[in-house]
């Protein structure tokens, strides 16, 4: 399906690897000119080369910190430097520290609100111009399925990012018509986070092998873990004038695992 995005421009944050990543990819794919971000600059040269194999658009990398207001600003600039504006927004960044309640200090939700909600606040901000004065803008915010049901020793995750899925909704009505905003809420995915985890669990003992260790984490009625491409793919679809009429949902991408009806 020709998604109808080719020779738009998007900007996908922390897309150095994982879930980001995956989306600037499926974005690339369509054949959306894409700027890719993260604070590793070796990370961020892979990524590039990984993404263009596949790509019939551009490649950018902008090193920067989200959590840094002017790192924000220039990653806006150098997408409308590079492309002439921003078509479409993806909000990515790392997850905060695991952790119970007693055991995370004021410093600790402090940094987790301004990587995983400031970050989001000023990357619309900049961006709101650009993706108003095109025929279809678009921001997709990945989040975590931890927004639906909360997930123990998460508490800064559980917490915190309720404030994107606020976001989000708001601006689904003040950026709207111009603009729509979602938000897609993955479960487990197989990242290189997860397969780091899975491979320290083995060396623990905990495992016999890599597939056993990755099948603990298919904990949902499809009994597997996401690829991360399932994720790209969907990101991608909700930016595209495919899903035109999807505004202001927030999307479970998480093979069922959750106990929410809602």
């Amino acid at each position: 399906m020709d998604l109808e995005i080719d020779g738009n421009a998007a900007l996908v944050t922390a897309s150095s690897s994982g879930l980001g990543k995956a989306s600037a990819k499926a974005l690339a794919r369509e054949g959306a000119n894409v700027v890719i971000n993260g604070r590793d600059e070796d990370q961020l040269e892979d990524a590039r080369e990984e993404i263009e194999e596949v790509a019939d658009g551009d490649v950018v990398v902008q090193q920067g910190d989200l959590t840094d207001a002017d790192d924000v600003e220039t990653l806006v600039e150098t997408t409308v430097d590079e492309f002439g504006t921003i078509d479409h927004l993806v909000t990515s960044a790392g997850g905060p520290p695991s952790g119970a309640f007693l055991d995370t200090d004021d410093e600790d939700w402090y940094e987790a609100y301004d990587l995983l909600v400031m970050s989001v606040v000023r990357l619309a901000r900049e961006a709101e111009p650009y993706l108003k004065e095109g025929d279809g803008g678009t921001i997709v915010t990945i989040t975590s399925r931890s927004v639906k049901e909360a997930i123990d020793s998460l508490v800064l995750s559980n917490s915190v990012r309720m404030g994107v899925i606020g976001l989000e909704k708001t601006l689904s009505k003040e950026f709207a018509p111009e603009v729509r905003s979602n938000a897609v809420l993955p479960g487990p995915h197989e990242t290189a986070r997860i397969q780091n985890l899975v491979e320290a669990a083995i060396e623990r003992g905990e495992y016999d092998d890599y597939e056993e260790g990755l099948q603990d984490w298919a904990s949902n009625p499809l009994d597997r873990i996401g690829d991360p491409m399932e994720l790209g793919d969907t990101v991608a679809f909700l930016s595209s004038p495919k899903s035109g009429y999807i505004n202001g949902t927030a999307l479970p991408i998480d093979g069922g695992s959750t106990g929410a009806n809602l």
